[in-house]
């Protein structure tokens, strides 16, 4: 339950991860010139080439992060009173990793809520 995060930022994750795979092949890639020299060369470019598909993938990632973030569903979470996300019909704060949803079959009292119910009944 720690690791999980709101859509959002998974998908940022995502790109973050793609783009530092990538700049480590493009490192790894470029080693292959110091450890065999001339014959390195064709190393390092094929290393290049999958290490730049590797950024345009992240590329291509944040860019439609950044279009589902425009389209997002704003709202103030219930616990940290930050405006947040919301992506879908549940998903989670960005901060404090609250659950959230719109739909009315699974939403859940606040607390606050719930205390007042329980002290209302006889």
């Amino acid at each position: 339950m720690f690791f999980k995060s709101a859509k959002i930022n998974e998908f940022r994750l995502w790109g973050l991860v793609f783009t530092m795979v990538g700049m480590g092949i493009m490192i790894l890639g470029t080693a292959g010139i110091v450890l065999w020299g001339q014959a390195g060369k064709i190393v390092a470019g094929i290393f290049m080439v999958f290490g730049m598909i590797s950024l345009l993938v992240s590329v291509a990632v944040y860019f439609w992060a950044g279009m589902l973030s425009t389209s997002a569903t704003m709202l103030t979470c219930p616990e940290c009173n930050r405006q947040t996300k919301m992506l879908g019909t549940t998903d989670r704060c960005m901060f404090c990793r609250t659950m959230l949803t719109l739909d009315p079959s699974q939403a859940t009292a606040h607390p606050a809520e719930q205390q007042q119910a329980t002290s209302m009944r006889p």
